[in-house]
């Protein structure tokens, strides 16, 4: 009986079943998801979908894409964060880094991408290993994705990975600019919303957009900062401002920060966090980096809140001048 496997032709001598399957070639049943013939296999029915000679296998998992504060939480579809800062598991020199950094950044969610086990070494590490998803919020993204139709089947595979719902939304135009595609964004976003998904949505920075986007149902709208990986920083603040003031959920910069300042300027002009991926992971520190941001974010997001003084074109002095010598 031949099965292909993420791509690969493999020949069993006899009937298998899923289960038997994962078993044979040293999978954990419970960190993997699997889809046969681009239909998901739910966990419950792995000991009774036996499979067939010609069949097609998908099996991936999830790779490297605190207590709340009860004065000024990050309230995320009902979730209390304490922390305002949400990073990426891509770009790590191993996992051990990553998780270093994870900790040093204070962040209680991060992003995680879907992708085929390693059928040549299934005793390889995974996230699940360093990372404990009963401690941090795993927020599945479709990184990679460039249409809709690639989108939903990743954050399916996701749901039935490990049964998050809450999930984050990028559909990409192109590999140059990995600017968000949005015409699909908005297409995908509807029919995860409808299935049941709490979308968290990478998105353009037009305020009209992202206004359709909150009126659809998404818990939060994440607009760039600037392209992805690109460590610009904020390009178009005008128009971050105007989609903080607008939206009445949570506004997540997402992509560009390439620095401390930047995750600072971002949460000054209102955003209620930021999401990062390479400007910690691409440091030449990432853990000290890690710890540099979440400082950054506490600052700017106390300045926002205590309200920044009056800019005038002329010297005000600081000391008054009545009853000068």
């Amino acid at each position: 009986m031949q099965i292909t496997i993420n791509g690969e032709a493999q020949n069993f001598d006899a009937a298998l079943n899923v289960e038997q399957l994962l078993g044979q070639i040293g999978l954990d049943h419970r960190k993997v998801a699997v889809e046969r013939n681009l239909e998901i296999v739910p966990k419950s029915r792995y000991g009774e979908t036996v499979l067939g000679d010609g069949d097609k296998l998908e099996i991936v998992h999830f790779i490297g894409g605190g207590t709340p504060d009860d004065d000024d939480p990050l309230v995320i579809d009902g979730r209390k964060l304490g922390s305002r800062l949400i990073i990426g598991t891509g770009k790590y020199a191993d996992y051990e880094q990553n998780r270093l950094a994870l900790e040093a950044s204070g962040a209680e969610m991060v992003t995680v991408a879907v992708r085929r086990v390693n059928l040549t070494d299934p005793n390889a590490p995974m996230l699940m290993d360093s990372i404990d998803p009963k401690k941090y919020i795993y927020l599945p993204n479709t990184a990679g994705c460039f249409t809709k139709d690639d989108a939903l089947r990743t954050l399916r595979l996701a749901r039935e990975a490990g049964g998050w719902d809450l999930v984050k939304l990028e559909v990409l135009g192109d590999e140059k600019s990995l600017y968000p595609r949005m015409i699909q964004t908005l297409e995908a976003a509807e029919i995860l919303i409808a299935d049941g998904f709490k979308v968290m949505v990478y998105c353009s920075d037009d305020p009209m957009l992202c206004k359709d986007l909150e009126d659809m149902g998404c818990v939060a709208i994440m607009p760039l900062g600037a392209p992805i990986g690109s460590g610009l920083g904020i390009q178009n603040p005008v128009n971050i401002r105007m989609i903080v003031e607008q939206s009445r959920v949570p506004v997540i910069v997402d992509a560009g920060v390439g620095t401390a300042s930047d995750a600072t300027v971002a949460m000054e002009l209102g955003c209620d966090g930021v999401l990062m991926n390479t400007a910690i992971a691409g440091a030449g520190d990432p853990v000290r980096m890690a710890r540099a941001m979440k400082h950054a974010v506490i600052a700017g997001r106390q300045a926002y809140l205590a309200g920044r003084m009056a800019k005038k074109m002329y010297a005000d002095p600081s000391s008054p001048l009545a009853g000068l010598i």
